[in-house]
């Protein structure tokens, strides 16, 4: 699926709430390509005295899905508080691409899955764990949130339809969750599901760049071939 280059009119066709910080906006693209799993998109607004400012947003719909970004609020930013606190249906805006060939899942890639997201990270990890699912992959995914009212997609990882997931709160105690951060044992365990070594796994983490670093130094350290990481980072 080749890039679409240059800057495309949309136009938000529905809002979600994702959690306290993060919301889900629904894009309507006249001539959208369709996507890969794992890609993004670039996010232009334009303010009434023509400034302008640009974003990256990973996608988080599965292909064959209308397009979609998860956006989590950065009070401090220009785009995210007015994505997340302000847009409303048929609201314009430009996007370029979908762009991206690294950090994608596509079918016939059919090795088990194990997908490392931290806060906003889990964005592609949706798009990517829909797509695998779809097409019988096996998935695990480990998600690391603050507090429990920043667990983003929370009704659908609760759901029939989500991966096998584990979520970890890093600054609150709650039930139904895991406490602390993850830790290089826990990394390790993942890739030994029952205790055997999975011998064909690919991981994929996403999130701030701190969070990223050190999963993958977990993962790398505990076994997993660099060559079966993809890494993303945000921020």
């Amino acid at each position: 699926m080749r890039p679409v280059h240059g800057w495309r009119a949309a136009t938000v066709a529905g809002t979600a709430r994702e959690s306290a910080s993060a919301r889900t906006i629904r894009l309507a693209v006249a001539g959208w390509p369709g996507h890969v799993a794992g890609q993004h998109i670039d996010v232009r607004l334009t303010a009434e005295d023509g400034y302008q400012a640009t974003r990256s947003f990973s996608l988080s719909s599965a292909p064959g899905e209308a397009p979609q970004i998860t956006v989590e609020r950065v009070d401090d930013g220009e785009v995210s508080p007015y994505l997340v606190d302000v847009a409303t249906d048929g609201d314009a805006l430009e996007i370029m691409g979908p762009v991206g060939g690294y950090f994608v899942w596509r079918p016939g890639d059919d090795v088990p899955l194990l997908l490392v997201a931290g806060g906003s990270g889990i964005a592609p990890m949706r798009a990517i764990w829909r797509a695998a699912r779809a097409h019988g992959t096996p998935v695990r995914l480990v998600y690391s949130a603050r507090t429990a009212d920043r667990v983003i997609f929370a009704d659908e990882l609760r759901g029939p339809d989500g991966p096998e997931s584990t979520v970890h709160l890093t600054r609150e105690r709650a039930a139904g969750f895991e406490h602390g951060r993850l830790r290089a044992e826990q990394l390790s365990a993942l890739l030994r599901p029952g205790g055997v070594r999975e011998p064909r796994l690919r991981a994929y983490v996403c999130g701030p760049t701190a969070f990223v670093e050190e999963a993958a130094r977990g993962l790398i350290g505990a076994g997993l071939d660099a060559d079966s990481l993809r890494t993303e980072r945000f921020g």
